[in-house]
């Protein structure tokens, strides 16, 4: 009997998934519990439209993550910092004070997480910082630390 799975179901298949399964199985066990439904003509082309609207909002995700990639790349940040002799930084401009600037200055915000900059910044000037915003699209941000 062939299936579609609603649910993972460990060592069977995954959400999503049609497969061959005997009987008793598909009847007694996934369908009573509902882990899978029976595979009809009507929950096929069900499954194939949820298929296309997760396929349709992955391109949004990608498509957006490039408008804001296009929109950070024009942009500058101004990050004023202690410093002392030698324009050297009293500690580092971390990741968290980029964000919060970036979202009073420009009203933008981003996960600290995604920017990839492991070690903060620690010299006054212009600095670029990759931000990862989807796994195919990298933006960069332009920050700009001061003197306070």
């Amino acid at each position: 009997m062939k299936v579609i799975f609603t649910q993972d179901v460990k060592g069977k298949g995954k959400k999503g998934e049609v497969k061959e399964v005997p009987v008793g199985y598909a009847q007694n066990f996934l369908i009573k519990n509902n882990y899978a439904v029976e595979a009809t003509a009507g929950n096929m082309k069900q499954l194939e439209q949820q298929n296309k609207r997760q396929e349709e909002l992955k391109q949004q995700e990608v498509d957006d993550a490039k408008a804001l990639s296009e929109k950070l790349k024009d942009l500058e940040i101004e990050i004023p910092a202690k410093t002392g002799e030698g324009g050297k930084l009293f500690g580092s401009v971390s990741t968290k004070q980029i964000t919060q600037a970036l979202e009073k200055q420009h009203k933008i915000k981003v996960d600290k997480r995604k920017m990839d900059l492991p070690n903060g910044i620690h010299s006054l000037g212009y600095t670029n910082v990759p931000i990862k915003l989807h796994n195919s699209v990298t933006g960069t941000l332009r920050v700009h630390v001061i003197e306070e």
